[in-house]
């Protein structure tokens, strides 16, 4: 029997699940009042435990049930679902049949840009230097069987972006392919490697003029047809490299910051005609840019570099810039985490982004005028 003390002393739980005793002052003994209960409804303390857990959980499950939290959650997830599809569908409406203007289509990015936006039921005008090679893409992209869109066949456009005499009669030559353009990407470019002391200024001039002026030259040849629409879009690959300055690459940096300047000017100024504007910084990719790059003496790199090496697949960044075009973004960064980081460095913690810029000069080649 239990006596009187030990019942008075016993309490039922908060759920009155099963009878629980209060915390004992101190150890119990086999002489301590109460000890034999205690020692009895221990393992009912640990199942009233695991009962109160459960039965929490299953209020839990039930107020979810019960209520408009799960409809409402489902609901949402409908709802963002249902967006996304109509911004993809709205994306692919926009690239099918438009004319779409790719400068350095014959080789690395523009090469897999011309197959994604042709896929896309694009009507390409494919540009470059060398004419045997964009009759080739031509033909490999008319052939190509692998779209579910009805595709055109392309036309292709041959002149240099580095001579400035050519660009207007270009631009008027893409005008006849299809009567107008209603994107431009300007890919075309061309990389540098090489110590500011030791490169002439005609190779500074050189790179500017495919990476800058020629984009800009046929940007002003292209845009009055486009005002007179009020419809356009003018991409312009640019590059990590346009937000941070690297050691040893110069004049392509140079080139690639005032290629982000100009068309972010160009953005304000055309919102008013209805001309869409953007830029895209990628970060390395695993082409021919390193092996074509100039040097300071103006000849052939002919290396690739180990970050190109590494770099992402030029036809994942072309998905992303079909995305990018057909979302109509403004600006957009397509680099890993350490170059994205490196663009917040510079503009939050500058002297510290210095340090570890002269601490890879260092690293990748000791000066040899100092």
């Amino acid at each position: 029997m239990v006596s009187a003390a030990t019942r008075k002393w016993a309490r039922m739980d908060p759920l009155n699940l099963a009878p629980s005793l209060p915390r004992a002052e101190g150890p119990l003994g086999p002489g301590d009042p109460g000890w034999l209960v205690r020692l009895c409804w221990a393992p009912k303390e640990h199942q009233t435990r695991t009962r109160r857990k459960s039965l929490l959980q299953a209020r839990v499950m039930d107020f979810l049930t019960s209520t408009a939290i799960l409809p409402l959650l489902f609901g949402c997830v409908g709802v963002f679902s249902l967006l996304k599809l109509l911004q993809w569908l709205r994306m692919k409406a926009y690239i099918r049949d438009a004319v779409v203007v790719i400068t350095g289509a014959t080789s690395g990015l523009g090469r897999e840009c011309a197959r994604v936006f042709y896929a896309a039921g694009a009507k390409l005008v494919l540009c470059g230097r060398n004419a045997k090679a964009l009759e080739e893409l031509t033909e490999e992209l008319a052939a190509s069987q692998a779209t579910k869109v009805q595709t055109h066949r392309p036309c292709s456009v041959t002149f240099d972006l580095s001579d400035p005499g050519c660009i207007v009669g270009a631009a008027t030559e893409i005008l006849r392919c299809f009567g107008h353009v209603d994107v431009l990407i300007n890919n075309a470019g061309v990389g540098y490697r090489g110590a500011i002391v030791d490169t002439s200024t005609d190779v500074d001039r050189r790179v500017m003029e495919i990476n800058y002026f020629g984009p800009v030259a046929l940007t002003k040849a292209l845009l009055p047809s486009m005002v007179r629409r009020r419809q356009g879009h003018v991409v312009a690959i640019s590059s990590i490299q346009g937000r941070i300055g690297i050691p040893f690459r110069s004049a392509y940096a140079a080139s690639k910051h005032a290629t982000q300047a100009f068309f972010d000017c160009l953005r304000a100024e055309l919102e008013q005609c209805d001309i869409e504007v953007t830029v895209i910084s990628p970060g390395y990719i695993h082409t021919n840019l390193s092996l074509n790059a100039v040097t300071a003496s103006g000849s052939r790199y002919g290396v690739t570099d180990k970050t190109t090496a590494e770099g992402r697949s030029p036809v994942e960044v072309a998905q992303d810039v079909l995305a990018a075009v057909g979302k109509r973004k403004k600006d957009v960064v397509l680099a890993g985490l350490a170059p994205s980081l490196a663009v917040y460095l510079r503009a939050l913690a500058p002297s510290l982004f210095f340090r570890l810029m002269a601490a890879r000069a260092r690293k990748e080649q000791k000066p040899k005028h100092c």
